[in-house]
């Protein structure tokens, strides 16, 4: 054989063990199924990258996935579907090496897919969303009255969730658990206090987006926006609970820095890139509302600093400042409540416990009713309580009082009484303070 001849064996074969390492096999070690209210994510974790095509069939509506040289490992008829549009996944082979994978579907959806490289500890993953096709409702204008007094606004945004975990504590003890579970502690003490609106920004164990966060509460046309979370530090020793509002320039401290960008690392998760969005971002920090907003942050941040650090260590006494994006509404004051650092051993102890999760929401609570007490946005029921208390005499009841009685003695009417303290009847107790209009 002669030497050029040999030469170009030599190279062929070093072609085809370099294209047979580019396309090493990868197999599908799990599949997992989250549903969201607008949608359904699958989650494929793959052993090493590999690229797919997807494929929309109708009658019947079913998505199909095409993944080059990949193997099925999994049991996808052990995933839960439950309350998801996905009715099977099938799985099956094409042309000897891929893999077909075949969703079947109640409805028709709008699919969505991007590949997730290994980061975080976790492998390759294959995340394909399946979108809801939107139901187009009827707009019912709604006429305020002059009369009318809307309630305070609050949305309550527990950190990740679904196939975003967080950060992890001692005994597997996850960050989008425990955050749920306060955010929803704290959602049943607004419930319960008249002059307020909560609203969960997720509702369940399901991802979302930082940017969808923010239109979440612009949609519910919220006045404060609280996010909740349990970050981790490199160093265990770390530890304390904190406030943190957006800072238009640096963070204020170096942990806050390493806090902010953790946290905006989570978009990843669902394929979104924070990198293009400075020059925008540039325009509306400059906006008058941007600062307005971030002052009543500010504000409203140490008033909760102020009633966690009667139940916790805190980590600053001060409302830190960082870049966190879920904070960045120009229209919306917001805060994101560090509750502690699930790194620490100590402090996990106490955050999976449900009476430190009721202390920590009953803080939250506290601060920012103290602050929205005092200064209501106006036309807010708290803002009309608040007038009416302006220039009102306070009356005890004591036993054996009735409302007509106290009225005869202050001369007033009891259908003034009853306005002015916003009864609904006529019934009172002992001990309780009543308003007594000045005229």
């Amino acid at each position: 054989m002669k030497v050029v001849e040999k030469v170009r064996i030599c190279l062929l074969l070093i072609v085809l063990l370099q294209g047979m390492g580019l396309a090493q096999a990868a197999n599908i070690n799990e599949v997992r199924l989250w549903r969201a209210p607008d949608h359904t994510r699958v989650v494929f974790d793959l052993s090493s990258p590999a690229q797919h095509k997807l494929m929309m069939l109708t009658k019947p509506d079913r998505l199909v996935i095409d993944i080059s040289n990949s193997k099925m490992l999994a049991n996808t008829a052990g995933v839960d579907l439950s309350k998801s549009p996905v009715t099977r996944i099938r799985t099956g082979v094409k042309d000897k090496e891929h893999l077909r994978v075949v969703i079947d579907l109640k409805q028709s959806i709008k699919p969505r897919s991007f590949l997730l490289k290994a980061n975080g500890g976790k492998g390759d993953r294959l995340v394909v969303d399946l979108y809801d096709k939107q139901k187009v409702k009827k707009v019912v204008k709604h006429v305020a009255q002059a009369n009318e007094r809307r309630d305070v606004v609050i949305a309550i945004d527990a950190g990740h969730g679904g196939e975003d975990p967080g950060a992890s504590g001692p005994n597997k003890l996850r960050e989008k658990h425990v955050v749920m579970a306060i955010a929803r502690e704290v959602k049943a003490l607004f419930d319960k206090q008249k002059g307020y609106k909560p609203v969960l920004i997720r509702t369940g164990d399901y991802y979302v987006g930082l940017n969808q966060r923010r239109h979440i509460a612009r949609k519910a046309q919220a006045d404060l926006l609280v996010s909740i979370h349990a970050d981790a530090f490199h160093d265990k020793r770390a530890r304390g609970s904190s406030v943190y509002a957006l800072s238009k320039r640096g963070a204020s401290s170096a942990t806050a820095k390493f806090l902010a960008t953790e946290a905006n690392n989570s978009d990843l998760v669902g394929g979104v890139s924070l990198n293009d969005k400075d020059d925008l971002l540039a325009g509306v920090l400059a906006d008058l509302s941007m600062t307005a907003s971030m002052d009543a942050s500010l504000k409203v941040g140490s008033k909760v600093v102020g009633k966690m650090g009667r139940i916790s260590h805190l980590h600053s006494k001060r409302v830190e400042q960082a870049a966190f994006a879920v904070l960045k509404s120009p229209d919306i004051p917001s805060i994101l409540v560090e509750t502690g650092f699930i790194s620490n051993p100590g402090e996990a102890r106490k955050l999976k416990t449900k009476a430190y999760q009721r202390k920590m929401a009953r803080a939250i609570f506290d601060g920012v009713n103290h602050y929205f007490v005092n200064t209501p946005p106006p036309g807010t029921y708290l803002a009309w309580q608040r007038n009416n208390r302006q220039g009102n005499e306070k009356y005890v009841v004591a036993r054996g009082d009735t409302l007509s009685g106290i009225a005869l003695r202050h001369q007033v009417s009891v259908k003034a009484l009853r306005k002015v303290n916003d009864l609904a009847s006529s019934t009172i107790r002992v001990g309780q303070t009543i308003l007594i209009p000045s005229s």
